[in-house]
């Protein structure tokens, strides 16, 4: 189905998976949808495989935890989620040089954790990697010494954000 974007969320300098200026990082890009999935789109590199052309198992653990841990930035821009807890099923190799989507959404959530959902889509709707987590709330700002100056956290428009995202 169609899905109508809502808002981009925020990339910041050197994340392993959202940095912009992390040469091998993956660049991915956040995206909140009408029905309160977020989606990450992003192109894996030659960089990121093990075995050849296809995603390090970790790298795919990596985008599927973060884009959980950040559905619930769709609440509350200012909270990230800790991971506390993740299990991951590895369905299908994920290939690189093509684009991939994430698919996240909460499943539970209290006062200080949430559970959430999600998969890694291969180019032809099929699920790839799937995975459940449980994370504990904390605001962005006190989860480190955090500088969003200096760690450039920002919503960085591009021409190729889309308007709708079929998932």
């Amino acid at each position: 189905m169609e899905y109508k974007v809502r808002k981009k969320q925020q990339n910041s300098k050197t994340c392993l998976v959202c940095g912009l200026k992390n040469e091998f990082g993956l660049k991915a890009s956040f995206y909140e949808l009408e029905n309160d999935e977020l989606v990450a789109v992003f192109n894996p590199l030659e960089e990121h495989q093990s075995y050849p052309g296809r995603l390090h198992g970790g790298i795919a653990a990596a985008i599927l935890d973060e884009t959980i841990g950040r559905a619930i930035m769709i609440k509350d821009e200012n909270m990230f989620g800790v991971t506390v807890d993740l299990d991951l099923k590895y369905r299908q190799p994920v290939p690189l040089d093509q684009e991939l989507r994430v698919v996240a959404r909460i499943t539970r959530d209290t006062s200080r954790l949430f559970e959430g959902t999600g998969e890694i889509l291969l180019a032809n709707g099929k699920i790839a990697v799937s995975g459940h987590g449980k994370y504990m709330k904390i605001l962005i700002d006190k989860m480190t010494e955090f500088d969003p100056e200096e760690e450039e956290w920002k919503v960085t428009s591009s021409d190729c954000d889309p308007i709708t995202i079929d998932i």
